[in-house]
C-alpha cells in the first residue's frame, strides 16, 4: 500500500549569491525553491511516498519554474490552481 500525503501550502522563490559571496559581490544569483509544506512534499516524494502538493501559483514563466521544480522531485502537481500575479520571494 502506498501512502498518500498531501500538503497545503505556499512556495517560496530564494534568491542566493553564488558560493559564499556578498549580494553587493555578484551579478547572478541561484534560485533555490523551498517553503515549509513544498519541503515536506519534496522530502516525502524522496521516501517514495505519494506526495501532493496543493496551492495557487501564477501561470507566467516563474509560476511555472515553481511548478517544475517540484515535478522534478516527483512531487505531484495536479491540484496547483493557476492564476494571480506574485510568487513569494525572500533572500
Amino acid at each position: 500500500m502506498i501512502m498518500k500525503v498531501v500538503t497545503l501550502g505556499e512556495i517560496m522563490l530564494r534568491l542566493s549569491p553564488e558560493g559564499n559571496h556578498r549580494f553587493v559581490q555578484v551579478d547572478n544569483f541561484d534560485v533555490i525553491w523551498g517553503g515549509g509544506e513544498a519541503n515536506v512534499a519534496v522530502s516525502c516524494a524522496n521516501y517514495g511516498l505519494d506526495a501532493y502538493f496543493v496551492s495557487k501559483l501564477p501561470k507566467h514563466e516563474i509560476g511555472q519554474a515553481a511548478v517544475n521544480a517540484l515535478r522534478r522531485y516527483g512531487v505531484h502537481t495536479d491540484h496547483i490552481a493557476r492564476g494571480g500575479d506574485r510568487v513569494g520571494i525572500y533572500y
